[in-house]
């Protein structure tokens, strides 16, 4: 049987026992950014492989420009809707978001490159 609250304010709703200071929302907030702000970064430099696979092999005959167009859309769309949301100021996420962003744009352009170059895979 959960134990509930019956005063006037509040009849019927369940007893809510305080939280452990570890975990208030304040702390959760500062690991989620810190997590975030991390594994972001992280994926910008994810993209130099690939970036370094198209250009040293001179092909980009198996990368969907599809896809890295999406992410692009995706990522600068996402930097637009933060920034609009934060008040039209720039925080870490938006840029972070730019910064995929432009990885993307920058493996699309390869992709592009390399599709138009003379003696290119069909």
């Amino acid at each position: 049987m959960i134990p509930m609250e019956h005063t006037a304010g509040h009849p019927g709703r369940p007893l809510q026992a305080p939280r452990p200071t570890l975990l208030r929302r304040e702390h959760y907030l500062v690991a989620l950014t810190w997590a975030f702000t991390f594994f972001n970064s992280v994926r910008v430099l994810s993209y130099l492989p690939t970036i370094w696979l198209i250009v040293e092999q001179q092909d980009a005959s198996q990368h969907s420009l599809l896809t890295w167009s999406t992410w692009f859309g995706a990522n600068l769309t996402m930097a637009a809707w933060l920034h609009e949301h934060n008040g039209r100021r720039f925080n870490t996420a938006v840029w972070v978001n730019l910064a995929n962003a432009a990885m993307c744009a920058l493996t699309a352009m390869l992709i592009v490159a390399y599709r138009l170059a003379p003696g290119a895979a069909a």
